[in-house]
Order: C-alpha cells, then sequence, then structure tokens
C-alpha cells in the first residue's frame, strides 16, 4: 500500500476519483499475496499491482464501473475460469479482489 500513497494523494489533490483494488484471499498457486494493493483513478491511471500483470486490465475495468457508480464488489479470477485464462491468469489458482471507491 505504501508504494501508491504518493500517486493516491495526488489523484486526490487534483480532485480525481479513485478507487482501490486488494486482494483479499488466494486460493491455491498466486502471483500476489493478500493485501497487494492497486488504485485507479478516473482517467484510467494506475498505481501498484494485486497479480503483477495477469489480471490487471481487468480490474481496472472493474475499478472504472466502481467509480462510475456501482457498488464496491469482490472480484474473483480462477485458473478454471474462462475470464482468467482471457486476462491471463494461467498461475493455477484463485484470486479474490475487493474493488472499492476510496472516500478519503
Amino acid at each position: 500500500m505504501k508504494e501508491i500513497l504518493g500517486a493516491v494523494d495526488g489523484w486526490l489533490m487534483g480532485g480525481k476519483k479513485v478507487a482501490i483494488a486488494r486482494v483479499v484471499g488466494v486460493e491455491g498457486s498466486g502471483p500476489r499475496d493478500p493485501g497487494a494493493t492497486m488504485a485507479v483513478n478516473e482517467d484510467g491511471e494506475v498505481a501498484g499491482s494485486v497479480s503483477g500483470g495477469c489480471v490487471e486490465g481487468a480490474v481496472v475495468g472493474e475499478a472504472l464501473e466502481v467509480l462510475a457508480g456501482s457498488p464496491a464488489r469482490v472480484a474473483t479470477f480462477g485458473y478454471s475460469d474462462d475470464e482468467a485464462f482471457s486476462v491471463g491468469l494461467t498461475c493455477g489458482g484463485t484470486l479474490h479482489i475487493l474493488i472499492e471507491r476510496l472516500d478519503w
């Protein structure tokens, strides 16, 4: 989380909406441990990582939906899911990522 604070602070000071995506669970083998965090602003700019790159694009899309007014959610990406393959998660595990708007 510390590595994204500078970017988040700058975005908030600039009046941008920000969503936080955080790994809240991993089943089996996963690219990042619980607690790994990524921030996304309303322009689609990203700081941090929740998967080392393999599901980041899908998480950005989910974060932009949350920033547009959709409720916070836990997105799940698993090895057996078609979506997991399409976004590049082939490590054999399942990631659970909480995506919520940052209300500072």
